[in-house]
């Protein structure tokens, strides 16, 4: 049942925000989408590759993975997006999907009809930039993580990582000033950078051995961040957000 739920576009109004400053009639617009409510529990597809879906997708509470299968069937994730991403913007124009959206967490999804979205953004038309600039972030994403994957280290791509989540979850403001949810498995991990598990594992200890971070119980609490970034070989401009800097300062 589609409904005006205002309180579900609250995250994907911050996301937005984030990149692009838009006015309060423009925040009302999104938050007066017609949305369809969805609680999905963990590991289970949202979307398949090869599907024609005739609406896009917004994550309220939870987290997804975008994915591939390749011909021996193991899986490469190739992004992971918190609430107020929408993994799905780009089947507004294209035909089929590509890829997979899993949940990695029980989530909260609001599906908006294509239609809904082409029009709001004809009543709007910063919002087209707004929305257009997600996909652009979504890409330079893509590209940092194909620079990471196949120039950086194991502990480099893992700490890597760690960075860009801890700035993205800061960014829409679902982090305390030191620790944010981290539900992603050592596995899930090691699907999306490319390692083995043990790899993984090995890596995980050796950064939480020079006291970068703590991460236990589904929590990753940042000790050292400056120590992070360098371990990381991280810079958040690749994520083009508006206050970036006083992110990347923070701790």
């Amino acid at each position: 049942m589609s409904t005006m739920d205002h309180d579900i576009t609250e995250p994907l109004v911050r996301r937005i925000a984030s990149v692009i400053k838009i006015s309060e009639e423009e925040k009302s617009a999104i938050r007066e989408l017609p949305i369809r409510r969805s609680e999905i529990k963990a590991d289970q597809d949202v979307v398949r590759e090869g599907e024609s879906p005739t609406r896009m997708f917004f994550i309220a509470e939870g987290m997804t993975a975008t994915y591939k299968i390749v011909s021996d069937s193991r899986r490469q994730i190739v992004g992971f997006h918190l609430p107020g991403d929408a993994p799905d913007l780009q089947s507004l124009h294209l035909r089929s999907l590509d890829v997979s959206i899993a949940t990695i967490t029980p989530s909260t999804i609001g599906f908006v009809p294509h239609t809904a979205i082409l029009e709001v953004c004809d009543r709007f038309p910063r919002l087209t930039t707004a929305f257009w600039r997600h996909t652009l972030v979504d890409a330079a994403i893509f590209r940092e993580w194909m620079a990471n994957i196949g120039q950086r280290s194991a502990p480099t791509r893992i700490a890597h990582l760690l960075c860009e989540l801890f700035v993205r979850f800061r960014a829409v403001g679902a982090a305390t000033a030191d620790t944010i949810n981290f539900p992603i498995t050592q596995a899930e991990i090691a699907d999306s950078m490319g390692l083995s598990s043990v790899h993984v594992n090995r890596s995980l200890m050796g950064l939480r051995a020079k006291g970068y971070f703590v991460l236990q119980d589904g929590t990753l609490q940042v000790l050292d961040w400056e120590g992070l970034q360098v371990a990381g070989d991280f810079s958040p401009h690749y994520l083009h957000l508006r206050e970036f800097g006083d992110l990347a300062r923070s701790s």
